[in-house]
């Protein structure tokens, strides 16, 4: 079956950076565009970053644009997502999801499976 696992996060101070890794398995990860997503306490999850599934087109939040990076390495079936210049508004579980085709797609009903989510936590 399909499963997502996420790793990475952690506890970092503003200013600082964080590389969330998610490593995918029980498809062919090639197919798909994949995705970050983050849920912030008392918050609906919401979009990151997603990436096609040749690496060659990427869709940012505007709040996160010039600060994040998504990647993927499809012969390790794994999807990145590189975080500077965090703030304490970054703060929120991560997710990473795969999307119902090839395209960056930046909406969550285009996501048909999730990870468990990985803790990132931003101290002023």
């Amino acid at each position: 079956q399909v499963q997502l696992v996420e790793s990475g996060g952690g506890l970092v101070q503003a200013g600082g950076s964080l590389r969330l890794s998610c490593v995918a398995s029980g498809f062919t990860f090639v197919s798909y565009s994949m995705g970050w997503f983050r849920q912030a306490p008392g918050k609906e999850r919401e979009f990151v970053a997603a990436m096609s599934w040749n690496g060659g087109s990427a869709s940012y939040a505007d709040s996160v644009k010039g600060r994040f990076t998504i990647s993927r390495d499809n012969a390790k079936n794994t999807v990145y997502l590189q975080m500077d210049s965090l703030n304490t508004e970054d703060t929120a579980v991560y997710y990473c999801a795969r999307s119902r085709g090839p395209a960056a797609y930046i909406t969550k009903a285009q996501y048909n499976a999730w990870g468990q989510g990985t803790q990132v936590t931003v101290s002023s």
